[in-house]
């Protein structure tokens, strides 16, 4: 099969390289040129637009954006897939945007013969470099059964969550639910802490206890506690702050979109805006344990 793939940041690169390791003939395009040509030396096919890429032989095309603002552009624009690209060949965003904007994108291309996917991912680098991600698709179940060996070939986890929109529905939701959990772990942490407990063993116990979540058990915001953890690290890498700015925002739209109180949710964004006004957005998200435990840990 050959697939086309737009997109070569931080997710996207490594994405396209477990495509080419599991055989698939990949035609590439990014507007940053050694993205591109990374990908070329690992034996992918350079092309100069999105248009070219649309109107070439392509049987499926990836897109992995930073935004719905991008995502439109690729899509909707005057020189963008939609515009050029075949009745037949199936489309795929992985990008993380707003299920209303998934939902507007897949049925305009929908209407013009090309199925969409909406498939998120959620695993991080790592992931994405592993090809363990979880991808959350929306869509309809013949379009997902027919992409799922493509998306088994960049992750292991494959979810389809329902229509159109639903794999960003799932993504928000899932990615406010662990902003407001580390907020809860840094502020559970800290304060046990204060009190005169020694870090590992107060993680201990939560982590056998019912206090247990992702964020004290695997990705601890304190240091010291989990070796791999960015804490370990002075929070370089993992997740950044503003990535989980960005997710907090769409989470909050949506809600205020769907009239759906999310109380917590919209609390998690005023902190992580707050911290992030404060110069900490390149940090990972877990560093949010500063605005407890001060700058010094």
């Amino acid at each position: 099969m050959h697939i086309g793939f737009i997109g070569l940041g931080n997710m996207g690169a490594p994405m396209a390289r477990n495509l080419l390791a599991a055989g698939y003939e990949l035609s590439v395009f990014d507007l940053s040129r050694t993205a591109v040509e990374d990908l070329v030396a690992s034996g992918a096919k350079a092309v100069p637009s999105i248009g070219q890429l649309a109107s070439s032989d392509v049987e499926l095309v990836i897109t992995m954006l930073p935004a719905a603002v991008h995502v439109r552009q690729v899509y909707l624009g005057d020189d963008g897939l939609l515009s050029k690209v075949a009745p037949g060949v199936r489309l795929i965003d992985s990008s993380t945007i707003d299920p209303m904007t998934a939902r507007e994108v897949a049925a305009a291309a929908v209407s013009q013969g090309n199925p969409m996917l909406d498939a998120p991912v959620s695993g991080g680098t790592g992931g994405a470099e592993a090809a363990t991600l979880t991808f959350m698709v929306g869509g309809a179940t013949t379009d997902y059964d027919a992409a799922l060996s493509v998306l088994q070939a960049m992750g292991r986890n494959i979810v389809h969550c329902g229509p159109a929109g639903n794999g960003q529905a799932a993504k928000v939701a899932n990615n406010m639910l662990l902003a407001i959990s580390m907020i809860g772990a840094a502020e559970a942490m800290s304060l046990g802490v204060s009190l005169g407990m020694d870090p590992k063993v107060l993680a201990g116990i939560i982590n056998t206890s019912s206090g247990r979540c992702w964020s004290t058990d695997t990705y601890n915001p304190y240091p010291r506690v989990i070796d791999t953890a960015p804490a370990a690290r002075g929070y370089s890498g993992g997740f950044g702050t503003d990535l989980m700015l960005k997710d907090l925002g769409l989470a909050t739209e949506a809600a205020r979109q769907h009239k759906q109180p999310v109380m917590l949710g919209a609390l998690a964004q005023q902190l992580y805006q707050t911290f992030s006004n404060q110069g900490h957005g390149s940090l990972d998200f877990s560093a949010i344990i500063k605005m407890y435990s001060g700058e010094d840990q």
